[in-house]
């Protein structure tokens, strides 16, 4: 129905006669003359419509936007003073000859040049908001990402390889979307957290190298990274080791991010340790554009008056740390008491802070509501710990370990993009080293930090006599302060795989009816093996500059894992729960 894209047009076309397809994305009347911008996938291209032609006149009178047109014209230079410079066809413009109007258009719930629109509004009419230039950019970017990771995967010899949608429930850190089945009274389908059994199976079946771009689905708590149903990136390679895998994955970043942004990251990617970046930065996914770091004081503070620090100070699970902020003596009071607010979020009880307004002044040079709790010299070592100057600020942190870190290591994240310190464009980071479990004190057991199919750094007794320092084989990868890859060198070893269950709690009855099919497949010849799993999403968001993965996926949820589009989770009729052998139970009235 066309010869051209609109957007493909340019002066090299001068003269020539063309056929365009496409929405109408505003029409104006010029005193009897009718321009129209046309729009398709690939941009905007003017078409005038002069009284000349009668019919076709009258025709293009009847045109509203977003009017689905077919037009016949003449590709003409824009008269001299009209030419825009800020659009790909704004040399030249279309003598308009003939006009179809294929569809027309109520007036749109969504102005797309209207940036201010509600998101709830956006994902209702989602066909209409993904006409907008700059999502069409994103879903074409999306198709680009996953087009070259395809094509460097087929070249490193990794074979794409489909896994099972309906599968069985696992234990993976979140609550599975179940499936009941109709042949199978009474038992259900779990749709995968991840490929992560099947992937590993791969590997035990001799297929050495394996990808997936794959759907994964959890019912969890969204926010706005995360959705019940999201793509990785899934890789597994067999007969390699931790080194083998960062290095072929870190390739493959640098050329993707060469090949779709012209961007060229650092060779080779940093590397820091878990228990450096907990200490530094207060989480395992800093973002190391943002200079500052959490300075540890609790040693200066143990003997001090100030129970606030003292406490955390000598607790064994308590930390206390000071963050420096280049010239944060500027913030004003409401400043200070919105960041209070801030890591009010989760869970610290306040925030203290000294600004340093004249070093050269002593105790006199300094402000702040808590230096009358503390003695010289631990006032003295903080600022020499933290090297603060003149007109900065020092902000702490001082509780629970996890409290401190999660709160001040936001802060630290928050400052940096406030006060605009963030450094550099692209600033990726390999975290390793990670502990192999973590104590979860309200059930009161071992839990795994990453899966219970990781392998530990170091086989053998240690693991089970001292698991809270036992590390693992883990790696995540980390861009700008989000974790856009983790994996790990799996365990290959039955005994090794049943000593870790045994450590978490899991039964042996459990073990056999839960994972009885993998224990079984290490008995049979199980290579070393490893792998990672990108969050595609989360990826493309961060490349294509978006604030929200729902930015980057064609149909996302609502925060409420709801589709706004076709209403669902929906009712299904008597008749289909009958057959899936169901019957819901109707809720019992609450009492006024």
């Amino acid at each position: 129905m066309r010869t051209h894209y609109c957007g493909q047009l340019n002066i090299s076309h001068n003269d020539e006669t063309v056929e365009l397809c496409g929405w109408v994305h505003r029409r104006r009347d010029h005193g009897g003359v009718i321009f129209i911008d046309l729009r398709d996938r690939d941009g905007l291209v003017q078409v005038v419509y002069d009284p000349d032609d009668a019919d076709t006149f009258a025709t293009a009178e009847e045109v509203r936007g977003e009017y689905v047109l077919r037009i016949k014209g003449r590709v003409r230079p824009r008269p001299e003073g009209t030419v825009n410079k800020d659009l790909g066809t704004g040399e030249i413009e279309i003598l308009g000859q003939e006009l179809e109007i294929l569809n027309r258009s109520e007036t749109p719930p969504i102005q797309l040049d209207d940036d201010d629109v509600g998101e709830d509004l956006r994902l209702r009419y989602r066909y209409i908001d993904l006409r907008r230039p700059l999502m069409q950019d994103r879903i074409r970017m999306r198709a680009e990402v996953t087009r070259n990771l395809r094509n460097f995967l087929d070249n490193e010899g990794f074979i794409d390889i489909e896994t099972p949608m309906l599968t069985k429930a696992t234990p993976e850190g979140a609550r599975d979307y179940l499936v009941p089945s109709r042949t199978h009274e009474g038992k259900f389908f779990a749709l995968p957290q991840s490929p992560q059994l099947f992937k590993q199976l791969l590997m035990m079946s001799g297929m050495d190298r394996y990808y997936q771009i794959v759907r994964c689905f959890r019912d969890e708590d969204l926010r706005a990274d995360r959705q019940p149903e999201f793509t990785q990136l899934d890789v597994e390679m067999s007969f390699i080791d931790d080194e083998d895998i960062m290095q072929t994955m870190e390739r493959m970043i640098r050329q993707l991010f060469k090949t779709v942004l012209d961007v060229d990251l650092p060779d080779p990617f940093p590397r820091m340790t878990y228990a450096e970046s907990m200490q530094r930065f207060g989480n395992d996914r800093p973002d190391m554009r943002c200079p500052l770091e959490l300075i540890d004081v609790a040693d200066l503070m143990q003997d001090v008056e100030f129970k606030v620090f003292a406490g955390p100070a000598k607790d064994p699970k308590g930390r206390v740390v000071a963050l420096r902020l280049p010239k944060g003596g500027e913030l004003s009071r409401k400043e200070i008491d919105g960041y209070t607010k801030f890591v009010g979020i989760y869970g610290a009880r306040g925030l203290a802070y000294i600004k340093v307004n004249e070093l050269a002044n002593g105790r006199d040079g300094l402000q702040s509501p808590i230096l009358k709790f503390l003695p010289d010299e631990a006032v003295n070592a903080i600022l020499e710990r933290t090297g603060a100057e003149d007109g900065d600020l020092i902000f702490f942190g001082a509780d629970k370990t996890n409290i401190v870190n999660e709160s001040i290591g936001a802060l630290r994240e928050k400052l940096g993009k406030d006060r605009g310190l963030m450094e550099g464009e692209w600033k990726p980071l390999w975290v390793v080293d990670f502990p192999m479990f973590e104590f979860d004190e309200g059930e009161g057991r071992w839990t795994a930090l990453h899966h219970p199919f990781t392998a530990p750094k170091f086989e053998g007794d240690s693991i089970e006599v001292n698991p809270g320092t036992a590390l693992s084989r883990a790696y995540d990868i980390v861009l700008n302060g989000s974790e856009i890859g983790g994996g790990s060198i799996r365990i290959h070893r039955r005994a090794v795989q049943e000593q870790v269950f045994n450590l978490l709690g899991i039964e042996k009855q459990e073990a056999d009816e839960k994972f009885g099919f993998l224990l079984d497949a290490l008995k049979y010849g199980c290579p070393p093996h490893g792998g990672l799993a990108f969050g595609l999403d989360r990826l493309v968001m961060l490349m294509s500059g978006a604030s929200s993965i729902r930015d980057v996926m064609a149909f996302p949820k609502t925060q409420t894992a709801s589709c706004l589009l076709t209403n669902a989770p929906s009712e299904v009729s008597t008749r289909q729960l009958r057959d899936l052998h169901i019957k819901l139970r109707e809720r019992e009235k609450t009492a006024e």
